[in-house]
């Protein structure tokens, strides 16, 4: 899998990590605390670890000692990563951390072979079908806690609400099941096939909402989640151009003003062989 990333990729990373952290399951990383058991070390998997926002959040809510593997496609995001992840665990014990740049969609059981827990964040909606059935063969495999967050549903509300909202909310649907290179992607219906993919393997799936919601305090990254939004619902139907360009002014606006409130829903899915 080969994805073009914009320049500015990690600066949006930083804009919604905080988002990103609110939303994401407790419960379900509790489940996943309980099922570490013995002393570890633990090796944790991180499959498209960007700039390290996950391993920053859960490192410290994990029982130690911990070594984490990022994986990602790009060096300088890998850099970052590894520079910024926690140096101990919640308990005091230490956390290492090591790199691989590759191909997500190659991996294979004995890759994961060590891992005592799997995990990625938003992630899923930009593999296509097969490629989702081979990353979860590989991790069904490996026998162990497999933790995927923040995969996007599809479901956007925007308050108050207006009458162009749902149009745009289904070509940016569509623009997220595009075909890019061949490749079809499952965009907001990855998650349900990543829960239909596990029961394949007999490995049960607990799910949870993981909503971004974004309110006044969040308003620049509401502004920046909405103009990417609009823009490839634009791109997918060329004809909502000039149809929205007062919707965005007004739309905009409200986000300055702290009078839109938003909210993105995602899905939180814990695999796990009971």
């Amino acid at each position: 899998m080969s994805v073009d990333l914009p320049p500015d990729f990690a600066q949006w990373l930083a804009l919604r990590e905080p988002a990103d952290v609110a939303a994401r399951s407790a419960e379900l990383v509790g489940t996943v605390r309980a099922a570490l058991t013995g002393g570890g070390p633990f090796v944790v998997h991180d499959l498209g670890a960007g700039t390290g926002s996950l391993g920053r959040w859960l490192a410290p809510l994990l029982p130690g000692p911990q070594h984490w593997i990022l994986y990602d496609q790009d060096p300088e995001l890998l850099a970052r990563a590894r520079a910024s992840l926690p140096a101990t665990a919640g308990d005091g014990t230490p956390v290492t951390v090591q790199t691989r740049r590759g191909d997500l969609t190659r991996l294979s059981a004995a890759d994961l072979a060590d891992a005592a827990l799997v995990t990625a964040s938003a992630l899923l909606d930009m593999l296509t079908a097969e490629e989702i059935d081979q990353l979860v063969a590989a991790c069904a495999k490996a026998g162990c806690p497999t933790l995927f967050l923040i995969s996007v549903t599809g479901t956007v509300r925007l308050t108050p609400a207006d009458p162009l909202d749902a149009e745009i909310a289904d070509a940016f649907n569509a623009h997220q099941r595009r075909t890019v290179n061949g490749r079809r992607l499952l965009g907001p219906d990855a998650a349900d096939a990543c829960v239909a993919a596990f029961a394949r393997h007999g490995v049960t799936v607990e799910t949870r909402p993981s909503p971004w919601r974004l309110g006044p305090d969040q308003a620049a990254l509401a502004a920046q989640w909405f103009t990417g939004w609009l823009d490839a619902a634009r791109e997918q139907r060329p004809e909502l151009t000039d149809r929205t360009r007062d919707y965005a002014q007004r739309r905009l606006a409200e986000i300055e003003a702290g009078r839109l409130d938003v909210l993105v829903d995602h899905a939180d899915l814990l695999a796990l062989r009971r």
